[in-house]
């Protein structure tokens, strides 16, 4: 093993050899680890000319192991030399390295070889090292880094020439993982890399960049069209189910695509135009390929503008409540929904449907869901004592944890009874960690607070949830009332709905009634609550007050319109 002195003297001296006539083995890489440089007998050891784009892991893929690789980080970061032995486990070849910083990023210099088997030997052993470094273990397909040297060797596209990028993401593949575990999960992978490989033809090459995202790059002068050619081939072979120990699975695929040089000639250009495309093909619905276009961009770039207002609307009194009443068929309002609203001081109104998956994406639910809550009772307080007052529970606030104690805190400050305080949580709240969910109703029921299953018939509907907790209401969606009059199969579905309700003890509101004719059909089933804007739209709470005196006056339901 060289000393310290031999180490310095050789990394600085390696600068200053003509690197064509040196017979030593020195070679030099750039700060991404791409060859810049060596010496004619490196070059005529590892073949270099035989190698596209060749970086330091293609001459060296030893290096990738921990030690070695920290040994290289070591250099890049301090500037100081170190010397690393490497070694063959298989053929016992053993070579001595000191890497050392180069003006434009790091040398190698081979200082000892030990040979114990044959050129071939050593050859094809290379090649086996060759390609696991740069092909994922699982599929079988060429890995992120040999995506990333293959897609940076291809751009910029020359004039005249045309390359798409598509990036692929499986569809419902987390739960496959989280039900059946990840052997399971493995499997699926590796279908769903043989189904991409099963559609490419020639001058197409697939890759597998992590977990369950995969790339594919084409060659084609007639683009977008051949690329989404392929792109909806590669959707359609996915709409087969997966067979894994017996069990049929359905995982979609969602492609997003971009053209070089249209969509961008660098590698991070035309990454970002794919990524953006992805994401507009899984915010359409997923299963599908979408063709990056610059609105896409634009639409992106004010989704980030909003969610970054939406960090700071709580603190700067953006937010506000409207309630909708409840109306009881016969009677009158016993009661108000919350809903939340959010005024942006630039754009103005932003939907509910925008701005709370985002605040769900950025933890922000449980914030903002305490306000709601307070403000709700708090404004439930100034009216009649047997008015109810509904508030939503997102999935994100529901499962979050320390829920029943923020709900009973809200009580405690505001000093509203529980029983007028009615929690609605949909389905899909239920989907996961279902002990703990139920647990969390359980001690909400506990404290006397109502318990609604809103949106019922739209997710699952597993009528194990109306058995394993006693819902106090259940909400039929606006789905099944919009054509209620005239739809048999609606018809039959709600009379069912409120028959079961009913047979277990529990309420039925219908939301989204927007007709007289659909609020007496209801009113005749014995439907408990109406909800919809044929009986009020959704006021301030300081227009509550004269709503009522105006609806106390009337004797018919329909009257209840504002």
């Amino acid at each position: 093993m060289p000393d310290a002195d031999a180490t310095m003297s050789a990394s600085s001296s390696a600068e200053s050899y003509d690197l064509a006539k040196a017979e030593e083995l020195v070679s030099l890489y750039d700060e991404s680890f791409h060859l810049v440089d060596c010496s004619a007998e490196h070059r005529k050891a590892y073949a270099v000319d035989s190698l596209v784009e060749t970086t330091l892991w293609h001459i060296y893929p030893e290096l990738l192991a921990s030690g070695p690789r920290s040994a290289v980080e070591f250099v890049v970061a301090s500037g100081l030399p170190r010397t690393v032995e490497i070694a063959d486990a298989a053929s016992g070849n053993r070579r001595t390295l000191i890497i050392f910083r180069s003006a434009h990023g790091i040398g190698i210099f081979e200082a000892e070889r030990s040979y114990h088997q044959t050129s071939s030997q050593r050859e094809s052993d290379r090649a086996l090292l060759l390609h696991q470094a740069t092909h994922d273990v699982l599929t079988g397909l060429p890995n992120r880094r040999r995506f990333s040297d293959q897609l940076r060797a291809a751009l910029p596209v020359p004039s005249g020439a045309k390359l798409a990028l598509m990036q692929i993401d499986l569809d419902d593949f987390k739960p496959i993982n989280d039900t059946l575990g990840h052997g399971a999960g493995d499997t699926v992978l590796k279908m769903a890399a043989e189904r991409i490989r099963g559609v490419l033809k020639e001058r197409e090459l697939a890759y597998r960049l992590a977990g369950d995202e995969f790339a594919v790059i084409q060659w084609r002068l007639d683009q977008p069209k051949e690329a989404e050619r392929l792109a909806e081939a590669i959707v359609n072979a996915f709409k087969e189910p997966f067979t894994v120990d017996g069990i049929s699975l359905f995982v979609g695929a969602s492609v997003g695509i971009a053209i070089a040089p249209a969509d961008g000639n660098e590698i991070e250009q035309l990454m970002k135009a794919a990524d953006i495309a992805l994401y507009a093909a899984k915010k359409d619905g997923r299963g599908r390929a979408r063709t990056f276009t610059r609105s896409m961009l634009i639409v992106l770039e004010q989704r980030e503008m909003l969610r970054r207002s939406l960090r700071t609307a709580l603190q700067e009194g953006q937010f506000f409540i409207e309630y909708q009443p409840f109306v009881k068929p016969r009677s009158s309002v016993v009661g108000f929904e919350a809903l939340l609203r959010w005024r942006h001081p630039l754009i103005g109104i932003i939907p509910p449907s925008v701005f709370i998956p985002m605040a769900e994406a950025d933890g922000l639910m449980s914030e903002i869901g305490q306000w709601m809550l307070e403000q709700a009772c708090r404004a439930a307080m100034t009216w009649p004592s047997y008015f109810t007052v509904a508030v939503n529970l997102s999935p994100a606030e529901f499962l979050h944890e320390g829920l029943t104690d923020r709900v009973a805190l809200v009580l405690d400050l505001t000093g509203i009874r529980a029983d007028r305080l009615e929690l609605e949580v949909t389905e899909s709240v239920l989907l996961e960690r279902t002990i703990n969910n139920l647990d969390t109703l359980n001690t909400l029921n506990l404290l006397g607070v109502q318990i609604s299953l809103d949106d019922f018939g739209t997710y699952y509907s597993s009528l194990s949830y109306l058995k394993n907790f006693p819902f106090d209401t259940i909400k039929i969606d606006q789905y099944f009332i919009k054509d209620l009059e005239h739809d048999e199969k609606s018809q039959t579905i709600v009379r069912s709905i409120i028959a079961l309700s009913h047979g277990l003890g529990m309420d039925v509101t219908a939301e989204g009634v927007e007709t007289e004719g659909q609020a007496a059909w209801l009113q005749k089933e014995g439907c408990d609550r109406l909800q919809g804007y044929f009986l009020g739209f959704p006021i301030p709470a300081e227009a509550i007050g004269e709503f009522l005196r105006k609806s106390a006056a009337l004797p018919m339901v329909g009257a209840l319109r504002t």
